[in-house]
């Protein structure tokens, strides 16, 4: 079983960057492809970037391209967003997930099994 913790939420302006971190307990981890998504007040939990075990390939929503880069560093059992050029409507609690092995570049929050509680981004304008 892996266990996610996320970081590096909170406050900024529209225009300013955050970059996310989610932390993997467990050898596996590094095997494993990671998703973030994230939930606005009152809507669903919507797909923003994933990245394949070995960090060659990357998956984004596409409002986002451009803006934001998920990498992966497998020595640190670590998994970044970096969010650049942040917007309004990028707020919300980000979430980090592990995929399903059979669910190669899935974008749908039920074929990810194991998820982290959350970092909060608020994006004021």
């Amino acid at each position: 079983q892996v266990q996610l913790v996320e970081s590096g939420g909170g406050l900024v302006q529209a225009g300013e960057s955050l970059r996310l971190s989610c932390v993997g307990t467990g050898r596996t981890f590094s095997s494993y492809d990671v998703g973030w998504f994230r939930q606005a007040p009152g809507k669903e939990r919507e797909f923003v970037a994933r990245i394949d075990w070995d960090g060659v390939k990357t998956y984004y929503v596409d409002s986002v391209k451009g803006r934001f880069t998920i990498s992966k560093d497998n020595s640190k059992n670590t998994v970044y967003l970096q969010m650049n050029n942040l917007k309004s409507e990028d707020t919300g609690i980000y979430y980090c997930a592990t995929s399903y092995p059979w669910a190669t570049g899935s974008q749908v929050p039920d074929e990810y099994n194991n998820w982290g509680r959350g970092t909060q981004v608020t994006v004021s304008s």
